[in-house]
């Protein structure tokens, strides 16, 4: 895919008040550590993660994602009622239905011929939205959108410590490790019509590729409301996600410089999804990206689901190491197996 008319307007972000420490989940895990003669550190050193943030108990997923959308409506620039279409790509959701997007747009005064709808995708589900976005800016159906998500891992986390405390298992550890990363957050991405000149980053376009015989590697169910009336359970194969997913995303990011034509060098920089240390360090040796040209969040934010990459992004851009001209890759993995990648020109 590739366009020729899309800019990113802006970025909004909004972070929980409540920082989790590893150090705080291991000191509730103690039992455990010391059923399996673990030593205090073993969460941090398997992944890199020394905290993450928690929103208060009862916090409405909608409420995040409309603070983020009202900031990056504000930084924008454009007219509210140029944003036509909104969509709402978290997997955390305040009820099955209707549509968490209907709150948000709701609350931020988007107007009646808006259209408005979820999207679920596991971690890509912010991406899958900008390119449904883009698609209808580039065939001139509207002039702006916005794409807004927000992810709890309160709950999930708590379930997952009482599920190791009552099983005090090595093999539920392992399925549940992953879990124990997850992090909370909301995120907006305004995109919009290139206006000539715009000095805004550009849309170049982006490929993606599945491989869905690997669908069972990480499971989260049974359902998809935040929060949930039945007893939630997530399990992750940690070593075959890391295995397929750095395999699947090696021949994406082949494809990626195909589509958009990068030279051996490109892209300049790379934002991706956050798991951990270790997913970084396979991935970028595996497509041969010097750390130069990553910038991370995860070793304070740990893995916020569909939140993680832009808001990785904008944290980014804020700081200056997205500077103008610079060719950057949003390269995204997420359970399925599904991987999205997506070309800027800053």
């Amino acid at each position: 895919m590739q366009y020729n008319n899309v800019s990113i307007a802006a970025f909004g972000y909004e972070l929980p008040p409540n920082v989790v420490t590893s150090d705080d989940i291991e000191k509730r895990l103690e039992p455990l550590y010391a059923a399996l003669h673990f030593k205090k550190g073993q969460l941090e050193s398997l992944t890199g993660i020394q905290e993450r943030r928690f929103w208060d108990p009862g916090f409405a997923v909608s409420e995040g994602a409309i603070r983020a959308g009202r900031k990056a409506i504000d930084v924008c620039g454009l007219p509210l009622e140029s944003i036509r279409m909104l969509v709402y790509g978290g997997v955390c959701r305040d009820n099955l239905e209707p549509a968490t997007a209907c709150a948000v747009s709701h609350s931020l005064g988007l107007g009646p011929a808006t259209l408005v709808y979820d999207v679920s995708n596991a971690c890509l589900g912010i991406l899958n939205g900008m390119v449904q976005v883009a698609d209808a800016i580039e065939l001139g159906h509207i002039e702006a959108g916005l794409v807004v998500s927000c992810e709890s891992s309160r709950q999930i986390v708590d379930i997952t410590i009482d599920r190791l405390l009552d099983s005090l298992n090595m093999d539920v550890f392992k399925q549940t490790v992953a879990t124990l990363t997850g992090g909370s957050g909301a995120v907006a991405v305004v995109l919009s019509r290139i206006d000539t000149p715009d000095p805004r980053p550009k849309l170049l376009g982006g490929v993606v590729r599945s491989d869905l015989a690997r669908h069972a590697l990480c499971t989260w169910g049974p359902d998809t409301g935040i929060p949930a009336s039945g007893l939630q359970v997530m399990n992750t194969d940690s070593v075959g996600v890391l295995q397929n997913g750095v395999a699947l995303g090696v021949r994406t990011f082949e494809a990626f410089k195909h589509e958009l034509q990068f030279g051996d060098d490109q892209p300049d920089k790379i934002i991706c999804h956050q798991v951990g240390a270790t997913h970084q360090d396979t991935l970028l040796r595996s497509i041969g990206i010097p750390k130069d040209k990553d910038f991370t969040t995860f070793r304070h934010l740990g893995n916020i689901g569909t939140v993680s990459l832009p808001i990785t992004a904008a944290m980014a851009a804020e700081r200056g190491f997205l500077e103008p001209g610079d060719l950057v890759g949003l390269l995204g993995i997420g359970s399925g197996l599904n991987c999205m990648m997506l070309g800027l020109k800053w």
